[in-house]
């Protein structure tokens, strides 16, 4: 790497300071042997295959070696020594000498920077911490030597206007990761950090959401994605001026850097600052790993440390040999991936939309499967379904099908395939009515295809097929064999200007097929709810206690409730996942069609994600978001506004309701989004009734953007430390959930953290960052997600749907997205002292 300084050092200069660099990296080498400060194996993380003499790999100290650190704070300005100085070098002297036998070192703190140039004096450090302010500290010498300590396996921290030294140096910019901008705060402000990574030693004990004064910095260059950023802080809780950084505003990071391990906080800008327990917490973190007393992984959100790699190829013409319309995946333990394909054909096959034709939408819904010991598709069976009807309009076409797939908690043993999907066979052409299964298969072991014969139907119910939309079709297990399934709200998208799906006309030979009270917001039907059951060894299933009903509510009308219903009140949830090590429901589902907030008729389309510990009524079409209320409609006039809903005390009085009137209240949800951005809020009046002016909004999740969206929930990451693939996402994901939408615009794509104490009340996430990059979007990339989890190799398996609708598409994928940064540094073998 160049120690250049820019124009004031010209190109003759720079050479010489190369050349110095590598001679006096050789003495460094020297000194280090001999002192025992530096180690060696993590100066090979350099890019260069062949290292030269000058950055040969080093010893490992004994394990009783004296851990030192240098504390550099060298003004490039004359005058008195910042009181913010003197606090951080006796925070850190006093962190030195407190910490746990393990964790101790020695300090030494000097303003001189012929310590750079001192290579027996430098190698006796195994960190060394900038406290220095801004300017250009080190001339190019001094540089050379602090680049040749970082590529003999050196330690690097750098504390808040660190960023500002050197300004002329390419290589200290990539050292600290980031430049401030000019024109941010002056002042120390309080604000909120967003504390992410949950295992690194800097970061672990911390809170994930850290309330603290200081200045804070802006960037010239967000670094996110070159650098491992751990901490951010929330703009929304302080004044960041007009250069500030948006929701992803890093102060924290780390990486491994030219060699050696590089730690860069924007905090600690106030000599209060290092009085602070949990701000010294964070610099001894930060300082265990610079120093190798602990290992860490400072490339788990560096974009470069993952590969997504497309599976499959493009289809042959007028065959789907390698996928279908794409509709979900699960992942066998053996590692084989199961997909379906909904039931749209390629433009080859004709689509029967008359319905006077018997064949009126059939199609074929496939199970395809990708073996990753073989790198080849099957296709493992086919069922006859109802669902290709192409485009068109709401009385066109048509969303049932294939809808989703499940492996039996013991497929392993017995092959058990479980699938949700409309039978053909079933549609009852007269009343445009059709039947929703749940079948069990088996896999036959010696064909790898599933056995027709075998299919037992555990659960059916009927769903209006004479108009589009809203099929659902997720299903996830729980830790205790309950099976959840996700249906749709069966209803028209249109007839309601785009708010509350409650128009109580049209209908078709008596079913409402634009009123969603007939089926999310009723308790007596199965549409528009996630289901809970419990699957049999025979066939049939019984019914978990803990559901929202029991089926036996107001049993003297003849009942008025369904007792498979864990959740009612959502529209379209699409994907739904299930944590085994919590139990906790993971869901989404798309919100209506209005692009802006209704002062009569109520919110705009709120695309939904919830975290749902417990039965629970989400709301539609009643209540959405964070329960803000639609306005009732009803006969004679369903164009005329009645009173607004209540979210604590719903009723359901449409004419097309067979359930309970009084329903539960509604629960609030986690995260929604419109085109108006992340998690819309208004004041509210006496009555508890939203404002819904657009000038009052109020975005509580600024990383969240809207427009085209429909939200596709993801899994949550589960890191298996015991496993040994070396594809695995590191534990920096463990517990976090992942959140996108089917579109790739600025809609998200992101990892969140919830608080467990209020996720299952509407509790906001605490934290969240961007996975764009990692899961890559654009016209190359996972444009269309249609749904993603993690196999059993810890890599992250997604289904593009393609780049057109109702159609297999010469785009339609299946990926896979591998962690390829290797294991934390440094390597084991280079600790020192008692560290772990």
């Amino acid at each position: 790497m160049s120690g250049s300084k820019g124009a004031p050092t010209g190109p003759v200069r720079a050479g010489a300071a190369r050349r110095s660099r590598r001679r006096w990296a050789a003495v460094l080498v020297t000194g280090a042997v001999v002192s025992g400060g530096l180690s060696g194996p993590t100066a090979s993380a350099r890019p260069d295959p062949a290292p030269s003499p000058t950055t040969m790999s080093l010893p490992s100290p004994p394990g009783g070696a004296k851990v030192r650190v240098l504390i550099y704070h060298g003004s490039a300005s004359g005058g008195e020594e910042s009181p913010v100085v003197n606090a951080g070098i006796a925070a850190i002297e006093r962190i030195g000498l407190t910490g746990p036998a393990g964790q101790r070192f020695a300090v030494t703190a000097t303003g001189d920077p012929a310590v750079f140039t001192d290579a027996r004096r430098l190698g006796r450090f195994h960190s060394v911490v900038f406290l220095t302010g801004g300017g250009d500290v080190l001339d190019p010498e001094q540089e050379a030597g602090l680049e040749a300590y970082m590529e003999a396996g050196g330690g690097f921290l750098g504390v808040h206007d660190a960023a500002r030294a050197e300004p002329y140096s390419d290589w200290f910019t990539g050292l600290i990761g980031a430049r401030p901008a000019d024109g941010g705060p002056v002042s120390a402000q309080r604000a909120t950090v967003e504390v992410g990574d949950r295992v690194h030693p800097a970061t672990k004990d911390l809170p994930v959401r850290w309330k603290r004064p200081d200045t804070w910095l802006n960037w010239e260059k967000n670094p996110s994605g070159q650098v491992h950023t751990l901490a951010r802080v929330r703009e929304s809780t302080y004044k960041p001026g007009a250069g500030g950084n948006g929701w992803d505003h890093p102060v924290s990071w780390c990486r491994d850097y030219d060699g050696g391990r590089s730690f860069y906080t924007a905090m600690g800008g106030t000599a209060d600052a290092w009085d602070e327990t949990d701000f010294r917490t964070h610099v001894r973190g930060a300082l265990r790993w610079t120093n190798r007393q602990a290992r860490a992984d400072c490339k788990a959100s560096i974009t470069a440390s993952y590969r997504a790699e497309r599976l499959t190829k493009p289809n042959q013409p007028g065959q789907h040999d390698q996928i279908g319309e794409p509709h979900g995946l699960v992942t066998a333990p053996d590692g084989r991936v199961f997909y379906i394909g909904r039931g749209g054909a390629d433009s080859s096959r004709p689509v029967v939309t008359d319905w006077a034709d018997p064949d009126i939408g059939k199609g074929e819904g496939e199970i395809h499967v990708y073996d990753p010991a073989t790198g080849r598709v099957s296709l493992a069976g086919s069922v006859t379904v109802f669902g290709n009807k192409g485009g068109g309009g709401e009385l066109t076409k048509n969303e049932e099908g294939l809808l989703g797939i499940e492996l039996d908690p013991d497929f392993a043993d017995n092959g058990w395939v479980y699938l949700h999907y409309t039978p053909h066979a079933k549609v009852d052409r007269d009343k445009r009515i059709a039947q929703r299964y749940v079948s069990r298969f088996t896999l036959d072991r010696a064909t790898n295809r599933l056995a027709a014969s075998s299919e037992k139907v555990l659960l059916s119910w009927p769903v209006q097929v004479h108009s589009c939309c809203h099929a659902g079709g997720g299903m996830a297990w729980d830790s205790k064999g309950n099976l959840y399934i996700a249906t749709g709200d069966n209803n028209s998208s249109g007839f309601s200007d785009g708010y509350s799906g409650n128009n109580p006309v049209p209908e078709y030979k008596g079913v409402g097929f634009a009123d969603a009270r007939r089926t999310s917001g009723n308790t007596n039907n199965l549409n528009g709810k996630i289901l809970r059951i419990h699957p049999e060894p025979d066939g049939s299933y019984t019914l978990p206690a803990g559901n929202l009903f029991t089926g036996r509510e107001n049993a003297e009308g003849g009942g008025k409730t369904r007792g498979e219903i864990y959740v009612m009140g959502v529209r379209n949830p699409s994907r739904i996942f299930v944590d085994r090590e919590t139990d906790v429901l993971y869901a989404g589902w798309v919100g209506p069609d209005a692009g802006a907030p209704s002062t009569t008729w109520g919110p705009a389309k709120y695309d939904t994600f919830a975290a749902i510990t417990k039965a629970s009524n989400r709301g539609w079409p009643f209540c959405m978001g964070n329960n803000q209320p639609y306005r009732d409609r009803n006969l004679p006039d369903p164009a005329q506004p009645l009173g607004w809903y209540d979210c604590a005390k719903p009723k359901n009085e449409s004419p097309h309701n067979d359930g309970l009137v009084n329903l539960p209240p509604v629960t609030a949800n986690n995260i929604w989004y419109s085109p108006q951005g992340g998690a819309p809020d208004y004041p509210r009046d006496a009555n508890g009734v939203p404002s819904y002016r657009q000038a009052d909004t109020e975005l509580l999740l600024p990383w969240l953007k809207g427009g085209a969206q429909a939200t596709m929930t993801g899994p949550v990451y589960r890191y298996d430390a015991a496993g040994d693939s070396a594809v695995k996402w590191p534990a920096y994901w463990d517990g976090k959930w992942f959140v996108g939408d089917f579109y790739d615009g600025d809609q998200p794509r992101n990892a969140v953290l919830m608080d467990e104490a209020t996720q299952g009340e509407g509790g906001l996430p605490v934290h969240a960052e961007s996975l764009k990059k990692i899961v890559p979007v654009g016209a190359d990339g996972i444009r269309n997600l249609m749904d993603w989890k993690f196999g059993p190799d810890g890599a992250l398996y997604v289904l593009d749907y393609g780049r057109g609708f109702f159609t297999s598409d010469p785009r339609s994928a299946l990926w896979r997205v591998t962690y390829r940064g290797g294991g934390p540094t440094p390597a084991a073998a280079d600790l020192v002292g008692k560290g772990q």
